[in-house]
């Protein structure tokens, strides 16, 4: 079976994963991977699927766009590679970024730079931004694979001067230590 990533976004309601996994297994296709989260009211997943050889993506794509028309959802079909992961050959160590504060335009766009100058990759992000200046109101969770030879120092340290430049308060932990921290 060969492997394809389908996006699914739209209106939120009941029953979405509920009718792509009933279409799925009636196409004889095999979930492998969900990832799926509501942003304020909009659904989004993502599924990696192991597919039947014969069937095309857009075969795929167009089976279940029929299946969920009446949802109004949009619905994308591409192929997996996962070699793509590939980018970076070095060992890699798990943070969690946390900041918190004030919401204003660029705050994804100015931490996720200073992540990307250290040859870090962002494997999870959450950002919830409610407005206004009450920092527990605006909150984003970024958990980042750093290579091991990332001087997590500096990284550390250019974090907070951005994070500061912008009235943000901003922690860097390793992720053993946030998962120890925060286990319920």
């Amino acid at each position: 079976m060969k492997k394809v990533v389908i996006t699914i976004i739209g209106p939120d309601r009941p029953g979405i994963i509920a009718s792509v996994s009933e279409t799925l297994f009636q196409l004889e296709c095999n979930i492998e991977n969900i990832s799926q989260t509501l942003l304020q009211s909009a659904f989004a997943g993502i599924y990696v699927v192991s597919v039947p050889e014969s069937m095309d993506s857009d075969e795929l794509q167009q089976a279940i766009h029929s299946n969920l028309s009446d949802q109004h959802l949009l619905v994308v079909v591409m192929p997996h590679h996962a070699e793509t992961r590939d980018f970076n050959k070095s060992p890699v160590e798990s943070f969690i970024v946390t900041t918190s504060g004030p919401d204003q335009k660029g705050l994804v766009s100015k931490i996720s730079r200073v992540i990307a100058d250290h040859n870090a990759n962002i494997t999870n992000l959450a950002a919830v931004f409610k407005g206004g200046d009450d920092p527990d109101r605006n909150i984003m969770v970024y958990e980042i694979d750093v290579p091991v030879t990332t001087d997590i120092g500096r990284l550390s340290e250019n974090l907070k001067n951005k994070a500061s430049e912008n009235g943000l308060e901003l922690t860097l932990q390793h992720k053993n230590i946030f998962d120890a921290v925060n286990r319920i």
